[in-house]
Formats: structure tokens, C-alpha cells, sequence
């Protein structure tokens, strides 16, 4: 009876794929190192899909963890003081580039709520640090942080009541906090946690277009590595498999069993993929990107992509052979592949990227107007015009290196070997083209849209570069002498304002006053000349043109009665002076036109004067190392709640920030998928020429010669890769700039750095696989058993 005919056996073709998983683990040395090398390929991929899985599940933890520690809102209800209150105020401050997220705590009972992470509360002068902010505080770089919370640490902040493992957070105990409740950030508060959320508002088209192809440039490297790792050996294979047509097997049962290896290799890349997840999901809490850091826990994959990820790759290991194998006749006496190709065809291939047009194509000049972008239109648009790039290098290079001319040994040793397996050379370059046409085509469409969601701020740096309340009570001529002596310091301005009515009553017409010296009045007003005891009126402001007839002389004007009935004092009058002089508007150093009346000190009556507020406009000297941290520690020595402001030059939209953000971390994780991946297919393809690097050496041939032909190997299908992935990711980036009605633009410094970028790691893998280059080309090697 013929095998497989009888009941209970086992189908043929499911024997054959056994048969096949056999010879990955029991064909010996080569047969394990073949299925470790594809195993690690693909292992490496399978750990960033899983990570990937587990994006949303770390996004979803980190806002539930932040609303869970959320204490006060502004349009949170009044309480009054009982048992289990709390006062809570901001004393956010920032280090260097870090921000550092404070509280000043106050329990007015024993039921009071803890924090989220928190064990006791804090007493006053002592504080609780998140271990970040406690390695931070004790080694050297955190001296000038030290100065500024100034504390005893008395605990650590638990997981819970963190973000991020490398968050920098505290809380601090306090006292007599209450009476500062409405004249800093914070709250009376019964438990911690937000009641009053309202729904986010919703995305813009351009926005979740960007997200999208976010993604998809993100993961198609690591599809394309994963396909091309299950490939690796494939020369030895083949000769393995006419070894099984000698001894009688048929074509497609040879396939089969390719398949089977394959789907031995892609299985075992699983499980390292897997083990790689969760060593790296370990080792995340000691990780930050761009000032994002997760704790393992976050980490978690979605089960139902998981379990896709499972499936799908053993899938397309056992696809991508089977379809390898099509253009490969294998006869019992050796393997049709040494004989001139048939040269590759470009029609079909040029198919892929025609089609992804075509898809992108009715959504071009939609913009934000037309409704959202249709995502599978979208995603599959994107992924056919990056497949392309899969398609049609292999093409390229094959006619380029047809035509190469003779040159020096190692370019003639180069040349030949691309010309023999062109189509290895492609699958090398293949994930690195597709990584640089996505980032090409995201930093145009990044740069086309930016002036949508980055505007240039109001601030003019060139004035000043942050600025400061002064603290309630506090004596403005003396915080700005603290300030004045502050290293880095160059020059503080001083403005005072308050608001003065017509009449004591809701129906009056408010204007504004200012109160400053000469020299500061001189930053807001053009003024014909200035000596204390002055009086001017602006006329002419961006807002207060409405209310000028409020400066005429003889005026009697009141202080706001909401700002007087709470501060306990009566309303006070003024009346404006006969010698009062007319001024020029002139723009503040926050762009802002201040009408009204500009009071210098000698002027003003006392009860005015107190109820106006000052802020500080703080000019910085740039030679000066740290001078913001020298100005928050003086801020914070004055009163810990105030919180110095810092001017920059341009303004961004949160979720476009975070986008940007996000593609970066995504970015670092893709590049080190890349050069590892790069890495370990070089190592294979040294491997599999182990005997001719030997042959050459033993004939003579010079190390520095087969290193000079490794760098011309990768050299050529690197330059024309990178070549056809500007073009079409700045196609791409076209196409996504006219959807978005955008003017289309090439970014040329983006298309050179993410060239350069691509080039740089393959640069880096290569110099790093010449010491396994030099230990193989050695004559021994030619010895067999």
C-alpha cells in the first residue's frame, strides 16, 4: 500500500511540511544555524509588531493614571472645609528641559484623600519623590534642582501615582495653604480623580491622516524584514532540496517541505520574538525617548492582534518561500539557478505603485473640509506605493549592475556577485528603502502642514525670555532686587496692572492701568519725556480705544469690587490729574498693546498701589549656563507656587506635537529593528560564502581586498535603494500634501537627512560585519568532512 493511502495516516502534505520542520532541527550544524539566524530575523520583527500591539493598551494606562491623580479643575464646585478635604496647590517647575510636576499638600483632616502612589502625607518641609526625582536630586546634575526643593525626602511615589517610570514628580507638605486658595492654582478637593470630564474635541481629517500613515510607515519595514528573514539560506536550501529529487521526491512535494523549514524558522521566531518582547519590556522602565518613558506594566498586547501576529507570520513565511520557489527549478542534478535568469519584467511591477495612486487619488483636495479621509483607502494607498519599492528595486538593480564596467579587483569581485543574485542584494536593501520612502514622505507632509498647527508666538524673545508673577503681598521694588541679583540675570522689568471702572457697579466701563518706572513704562508707551510723579494717557490701543474718554482729566475712577471684596478691603477711588500727557501705544513684550493710563510710582496713592498686581519681565544673559534654573530657584525661594514662565519662539498644536513626538519614538524603535535586522542577514550571507572567501584567500587574494568588495556589495544596492526610495516617498509626500490642499513642497533638507540616516546605519552594520568578514576568509576554511 502506497504511503498516505491508508486510514489514520497523515495527509502527504501535511507529512511533507513535517518533513520539512525535521530538517530545520535535525539537518546538524547548518540546519540550526540556518533556523537560528531566520529565527532572530524574524524574532526581531515579531517583538516590534508586539510592541506595537501594546501601544494603545500604554496610551490608554498613562491617561487613566493621569485622570486618576487628577486633584483640581477649573470648573470644578466649591466645597467647604470638613474632615475629608484636602488643600492641594501647583508648584509644577521645570529643570533644564525636564518639566517636574510639584504639589503642596495640606490635610484639614484625618479622612483627607491620599494621593494615588502616596503612603502618608508628607509633613510640613518634607516632601515624597518619584524615584526618578530621587536618583535626580542625589547625584550631581540635580545641584541646582536640590536648591529649589528644598525638602527633606521623606518617601517614595509608588507606580500608581506615576506616568512614566522616568517621570520627575513630588509632593510636598505644606501649611497655611488655604488662605492662598484664589490667588494661585489649586483647589479644596474631597478625593482625588476627575468627575466633571467633558468629551475631547474632535480630531481634524488632516490630523488622523497623519496618525494613520504614521502607522503604516512604521510597520511596513518590519513586514518587509520579517519576509526577507525567512528567506536567509536560501542557496544552501535549494541544494538540500535537489539532494530530495534525487532520491525521489516530486516538485511540489519539495516545495512543500522548503515550506515546512520555513514555517519551522518563522515558529521558532516567534518564541524569540516573544522572549525579545518581554526582556524589552523589562528593560522599558529604564528606558526614556524623547522624555517618554512606560513601566512594564503598561506593555501589555492586545490579545486579538496578538494572536493575528501568531498567525500571521508563520502564514507568510510559508507563502513568501512557496512563492520564492516559483522561479526556481530544482532537478535532481543540481539547482536551475546558475544559468542566465530571465530578465526580471518591469510591467507588473510598476502595477503596485500606480495602484496605491489610484486609491490615494479621489481624496485629492479634500483637505480639512471634506469630511475625514476614507482610512482604508488610506492605508491601503500607502502600503501598495511602499511595496512598490519591494517590486521594483529588484529591477533596478538587476539593469544597473548589468551595465557596470570592469574597475579594480574588488569592484570587479562586487559587481559579479551582484550580477549573480541581484535579487539577495534588493531583499537587503528592501526594508531600508521602504523605511526611508515613509519617513520622506511623513517630513513632507509634516512640513506641508505645519503652519496649520505651529504658529509663531507673540512673544518677542529678543526683549525677554520669561517672565514672573510677583508673589501676592510681596514687595514688587524687593522681589525685583532678589531677581536682579539672580546669576545670569541681564535686566527685569517691572509691570504693574489693574483694572479702574467709571462707577462702583456691574453696569461700569473698566480700563486698565499700568504702573511702572520711566524706564519700564518705556517698554509698553512711546513717551515724549518721563520723570516720576508722571501721568500718561494712550489713546489708540488694539483694545482700549472704546474706553479713552475714561482718561480725560477730572475722571473719578474705582478699583474692580470683586477683586476688593476679596482681598477684605473697600473700594478705592483716584481721580485723574489735570497734568495728565498723552502717549503712544507701543507693544509689550508679549505683543500686547496696553491702553489706559501708565501711572509712575510717585503718582499713585498707596491704597491703589496695593491692588494692583506686577509681573516680571526678565531679560537673560545667553553666555550664562543654566540661567533659567538660576531664575526658578529665585522664583521658588520667593514662593514655591509661583511658577516662572518661559517665552519660545513658536507655538504647536498638543495632538500635532504629540504626533510628531510619537513618530520619533517609533522611528528610534524601526531604526534598531533595521541595523539588527541588516546586521544578521549580512552574517548569513557571509555565512553561505564561507567556502568561496576561503578559495580567494587561499589563491592570494588580500583581506583588504574582500573588504573593499563587502562595501561595494552593499554600497551599489544601498545607493540605487535609497535613490528610488527619495522618489517615491517624495511622491508619496506630494500625494498627501494635494489631499490635504496643501502646496506641494519638497522639503530637501528632510529627503537628505532621512537619506543620510538610511545610509548611516547600513554604513554602521557593514563596518561591524567586517571582523566576522576577516575571521572567515581564512584558507582553513576550505576543509570539509
Amino acid at each position: 500500500m502506497s504511503a498516505g493511502r491508508g486510514p489514520g495516516r497523515v495527509p502527504g502534505p501535511v507529512r511533507d511540511l513535517w518533513l520539512g520542520v525535521r530538517f530545520a532541527f535535525a539537518g546538524g550544524r547548518e540546519g540550526w544555524t540556518r533556523a537560528l539566524l531566520t529565527a532572530v530575523g524574524v524574532g526581531l520583527g515579531v517583538a516590534l509588531l508586539l510592541l506595537t500591539t501594546a501601544v494603545p493598551n500604554a496610551l490608554a494606562e498613562r491617561d487613566r493614571r493621569e485622570e486618576a491623580r487628577s486633584d483640581h479643575t477649573y470648573s470644578q464646585r466649591d466645597i467647604p472645609k470638613a474632615d475629608d478635604t484636602l488643600i492641594v496647590l501647583d508648584a509644577d517647575t521645570t529643570f533644564r528641559d525636564r518639566a517636574v510636576r510639584g504639589r503642596l499638600l495640606e490635610a484639614e483632616g484625618p479622612d483627607a484623600p491620599l494621593p494615588p502612589g502616596v503612603a502618608a502625607f508628607p509633613a510640613a518641609g518634607e516632601m515624597v519623590v518619584s524615584p526618578a526625582l530621587r536618583d535626580l536630586l542625589a547625584s550631581d546634575e540635580g545641584r541646582l534642582l536640590r536648591e529649589r526643593l528644598d525638602y527633606r525626602v521623606a518617601g517614595t511615589i509608588g507606580e500608581q501615582g506615576l506616568v512614566g517610570s522616568k517621570e520627575l514628580a513630588y509632593f510636598a507638605g505644606g501649611e497655611g495653604l488655604a488662605k492662598r486658595l484664589g490667588h494661585t492654582s489649586g483647589a479644596r478637593i474631597d478625593h482625588f480623580g476627575n468627575d466633571d470630564l467633558t468629551p475631547s474635541d474632535p480630531w481634524d481629517p488632516v490630523l488622523l491622516l497623519l496618525v494613520l500613515v504614521v502607522f503604516v510607515v512604521l510597520l511596513m519595514p518590519v513586514a518587509v524584514f520579517i519576509a526577507a528573514a525567512v528567506r536567509f539560506g536560501g542557496e544552501r536550501r535549494d541544494r538540500r532540496l535537489a539532494a530530495l529529487r534525487l532520491v525521489g521526491s516530486d516538485s511540489r512535494m519539495t516545495r512543500r517541505i522548503a515550506a515546512g523549514e520555513a514555517l519551522a524558522g518563522s515558529v521558532l521566531g516567534l518564541v524569540l520574538g516573544t522572549g525579545f518582547f518581554l526582556l524589552g519590556r523589562q528593560l522599558a522602565a529604564s528606558v526614556e525617548v524623547f522624555h517618554i518613558s512606560v513601566f512594564p506594566s503598561y506593555l501589555n498586547p492586545s490579545p486579538a492582534l496578538a494572536v493575528l501576529v501568531a498567525l500571521a507570520v508563520p502564514a507568510a513565511a510559508v507563502l513568501v518561500t512557496i512563492l520564492a520557489l516559483r522561479g526556481v527549478v530544482i532537478e535532481p542534478l543540481g539547482v536551475v539557478r546558475t544559468a542566465k535568469p530571465a530578465r526580471r519584467r518591469l510591467w507588473w511591477r510598476l502595477l503596485l505603485p500606480l495602484g496605491g495612486l489610484a486609491l490615494l487619488f479621489p481624496m485629492i483636495g479634500q483637505g480639512d473640509d471634506g469630511g475625514n479621509f476614507n482610512q482604508y483607502l488610506v492605508v491601503g494607498g500607502v502600503m501598495l506605493l511602499l511595496v512598490g519599492i519591494t517590486a521594483l528595486l529588484p529591477w533596478v538593480v538587476e539593469t544597473v549592475v548589468a551595465r557596470l564596467g570592469p574597475g579594480g579587483i574588488s569592484w570587479q569581485l562586487a559587481v559579479r556577485r551582484l550580477q549573480l543574485s541581484s535579487g539577495t542584494a534588493a531583499r537587503m536593501v528592501n526594508g531600508i528603502a521602504v523605511a526611508v520612502a515613509g519617513a520622506i514622505a511623513l517630513q513632507m507632509l509634516f512640513a506641508g502642514v505645519e503652519g496649520n498647527y505651529t504658529k509663531a508666538s507673540s512673544y518677542d524673545v529678543s526683549r525677554a525670555q520669561m517672565s514672573v508673577d510677583v508673589p501676592d503681598g510681596a514687595r514688587t521694588a524687593a522681589t525685583v532686587a532678589q531677581y536682579r541679583e539672580t546669576e545670569g540675570v541681564r535686566e527685569v522689568t517691572a509691570l504693574s496692572s489693574a483694572y479702574l471702572g467709571d462707577r462702583r457697579g456691574e453696569e461700569a466701563s473698566y480700563l486698565q492701568i499700568t504702573v511702572a518706572d520711566c524706564v519700564s513704562l518705556r517698554e509698553v508707551a512711546s513717551l515724549p519725556s518721563c520723570r516720576d510723579g508722571d501721568v500718561f494717557a494712550v489713546k489708540g490701543a488694539q483694545y482700549d480705544s472704546d474706553n479713552d474718554h475714561l482718561t480725560e482729566p477730572g475722571t473719578t475712577l474705582w478699583t474692580d469690587p470683586d477683586e476688593t471684596a476679596a482681598s477684605g478691603d473697600r473700594a478705592v477711588s483716584w481721580t485723574v490729574p489735570r497734568d495728565i500727557r498723552q502717549a503712544r501705544p507701543r507693544e509689550d513684550p508679549t505683543g500686547y498693546e496696553r491702553g489706559g493710563i501708565l501711572i509712575t510710582p510717585g503718582a499713585l496713592p498707596e491704597r491703589l498701589g496695593a491692588a494692583a498686581s506686577a509681573r516680571l519681565f526678565i531679560s537673560l544673559d545667553p553666555s550664562v549656563e543654566d540661567a533659567y534654573d538660576h531664575v526658578r530657584n529665585t522664583a521658588a525661594r520667593l514662593d514655591p507656587a509661583v511658577q516662572p514662565m518661559t517665552w519660545q519662539r513658536e507655538e504647536s498644536n498638543e495632538r500635532f506635537a504629540a504626533i510628531r513626538t510619537g513618530l520619533s519614538v517609533g522611528a528610534a524603535c524601526v531604526l534598531a529593528l533595521i541595523g539588527a535586522s541588516l546586521l544578521v542577514s549580512q552574517l548569513e550571507q557571509l555565512r553561505e560564502r564561507r567556502k568561496l572567501l576561503s578559495s580567494l584567500v587561499a589563491f592570494g587574494t588580500r583581506r583588504r581586498t574582500l573588504g573593499l568588495s563587502v562595501l561595494w556589495q552593499t554600497a551599489i544596492p544601498v545607493g540605487l535603494g535609497l535613490l528610488l526610495a527619495a522618489t517615491v516617498g517624495m511622491a508619496l509626500g506630494a500625494v498627501l500634501l494635494r489631499m490635504t490642499d496643501a502646496a506641494v513642497r519638497v522639503d530637501w533638507p528632510s529627503v537628505l537627512s532621512m537619506t543620510g540616516v538610511g545610509a548611516g546605519v547600513v554604513l554602521v552594520v557593514t563596518l561591524l560585519s567586517l571582523p566576522p568578514l576577516l575571521k572567515l576568509a581564512r584558507p582553513d576554511g576550505l576543509r570539509t568532512e
